[in-house]
Parts: C-alpha cells; structure tokens; sequence
C-alpha cells in the first residue's frame, strides 16, 4: 500500500479491533432495539434480534455518511491522531463496554467510543489541545438533550394515540398495535444502524487517515469499510445482549404494545433526526427517555424513577471512565505496537 506510514500488520489489527467494537455495540446496544417487543410478546426474543439485526444493515442504504464525519474529523484533531490513539480509544471503549455488559448497565457504546478518543488524544499530548470542542461540545450536551427529546416524544405520542382511539377499548386498541409495534421497532433498528455504525466508520477513517491512505473527504471512503461496518453491528444485535433487555424492557416501566410502539417511535423519530443532522448520540439514552417518556404518559407512577436515576448516574460517568481506560491502553500500545 503505497504511501502508508505505519506497519501494514498494525492497520489491519487496528481495523479488527474497530470491527470488534462494532460488533460489541450491537451486542451491547441491540437491547435496546428489541427491548420494547420482547416485553410485550410482540416477537419471540429470537424472531426480535433477526428483526433489528435486518434493520441495523438496511441502514447502510437510508443515511448518508454524516455522523462518520463528526467522529473522523469533529471531535478531536485528525492531525493529532496517530495509531496509538486510535488503539487506545478502541480498548478504552471495548472495556467500558465489557464492563457494562456484563453487570446488565445499558450505558452508550457511543460516549464509551468518545471518551475513549478523547482520552487517548489528550494523553497523547498531555493538553486539552487536541480537542474540538465545537463537535465534543454537542457531543456532551446531548447527553442531556438526547433522552429529554426520547422522552417528549414518547410522551405525546402515547398522549396521541390516547385521543385517536378514545372510543375504542384498550384491548382492541392493544391487538392493532402489536402491528404498530413491529413497524415503530423497525424505524428504531434502522436509525439505530445509521447511527452507531457510522461511528465505527468514522474511526476506521481516522485510523485511515493517519496511516496516510485515505483523504480527509469521507465520501472517498473504500465501500468495504461502510459495509464491513453496518455487517459487523447487524451481526452483534443478532447475537444479542441479553443482561440489559431486563433493564430496558421492564425495569424501567411496564410496557404493553400501545406504550411499546410510542416508545419505539419516540427513540427512532429522536435518532433518525440526530443521524440525519450528523449528531452521534446515544441510541441508550434516547429509548431509555422514550420508555419513561411513553410510561409517564400513560402513569407516572408506573415509572421506576430510580431506576431511571441509576442510569443516569451511568451514563454521566462514561465518557471519563473510558477516557481514563483509554489512557491506559494508549500507554500500553505505545509498548506494543511498534512498527
């Protein structure tokens, strides 16, 4: 590969080890996807992850490659980001993930993926310089704002559906929706797909750029790493993450299928509009405030507020933990990836 400027071996780990975390996003975030109709027996947890899994990869045909420009180029310098950081944001992430997953905490894969390349940069250079804060700035304030606008949405929804069907009986209304169910998880699982794959994407571009075989234009970007990315995402909801559909889909508030869909469609209206502004956010905390959004509508007793603060502690505290892991691992990389 002509013009290349680290090891041809330490590229393709670097891009498995991308893929790898893209793969543990869907692992870790396809609960989110299938939460809501698992809960209500809409579809079988089976027949669900095959469902979101076809969704996340239709993705890759529906939005355009504007969230992979925010991570490759607005969130920390390009010019800054070496291969050691790239490794270092990766495991950092990876990690925080494994973590997560493994005590059934529904935290961001994306904030993981932003704190881990921001705490890799940044010890790279010992200063906040390599920052753009401009991207990173947006990138926290929808931490906030993400799950605020889930929340609305799944809340007027269901109010919306409560005065279109007012002369119907619940249980009529209840059998329509198992319909209305499966198309409102759909557009989540393919806003979800939009959205996190191009995270990966945005990475694998970076990592391209500074290995100097790429240009700073994404649209150049090879086709195989966009299809490599969306695959490698399908491939992890289709697998599943088991330990947070618990948490999700009835810790948070009980659910049945008129709440489910405006749930559903309150987190894909929420992503589907942050994809397509190029906002990487949290598919997490965008269907956790839809979920309580949609129960608080129709109960606001019906909500586990404290389940909801539990989790909010956990999503403030991933971007400095995968940060401060990241560090970490770039230290260790520094070691062990010599060219």
């Amino acid at each position: 590969m002509e013009g290349l400027s680290i090891s041809l071996w330490i590229l393709v780990v670097l891009v498995v080890v991308a893929l790898a975390f893209d793969f543990m996003n869907g692992f870790h975030d396809g609960a989110n996807s299938i939460s809501t109709i698992v809960a209500t027996g809409v579809l079988t947890p089976k027949q669900a992850v095959m469902f979101a899994a076809f969704f996340n990869f239709a993705a890759l045909w529906v939005f355009h490659l504007k969230v992979a420009a925010t991570i490759g180029k607005g969130t920390v310098d390009p010019e800054l980001v070496d291969h050691y950081v790239i490794f270092g944001a990766l495991c950092g992430a990876l990690t925080w993930n494994i973590i997560t997953w493994f005590y059934g905490i529904p935290s961001s894969s994306s904030h993981a993926l932003i704190g881990g390349l921001v705490g890799a940069a940044v010890t790279k250079t010992g200063s906040l310089d390599p920052i753009v804060w401009s991207g990173f700035g947006k990138i926290v304030v929808f931490i906030v704002v993400s799950p605020f606008i889930g929340f609305m949405f799944g809340g007027l929804l269901m109010v919306l559906v409560a005065w279109i069907f007012r002369r119907h009986t619940p249980a009529r209304v209840g059998s329509w929706f198992r319909y209305g169910q499966l198309f409102a998880s759909g557009a989540y699982s393919l806003a979800h797909g939009g959205n996190d794959a191009q995270k990966t994407i945005g990475i694998i571009w970076l990592l391209m750029i500074s290995a100097g075989v790429a240009t700073t234009d994404v649209e150049t970007l090879p086709r195989w790493v966009v299809y490599a990315c969306y695959l490698a995402i399908a491939w992890g909801t289709y697998l599943g993450g088991w330990r947070i559909v618990k948490t999700m889909g009835t810790r948070i508030t009980k659910l049945d299928t008129v709440s489910g869909s405006c749930a559903s469609m309150g987190g894909a209206l929420s992503l589907g509009m942050a994809t397509l502004a190029g906002i990487p956010v949290s598919t997490t905390h965008t269907i956790a405030g839809a979920i309580a959004g949609a129960g608080a509508a129709h109960n606001v007793k019906r909500v586990r507020w404290d389940i909801s603060m539990h989790l909010a502690v956990a999503w403030v505290v991933t971007i400095p933990a995968s940060a401060l892991l990241a560090s970490v691992f770039w230290w260790l990389g520094t070691r062990i990836l010599k060219p």
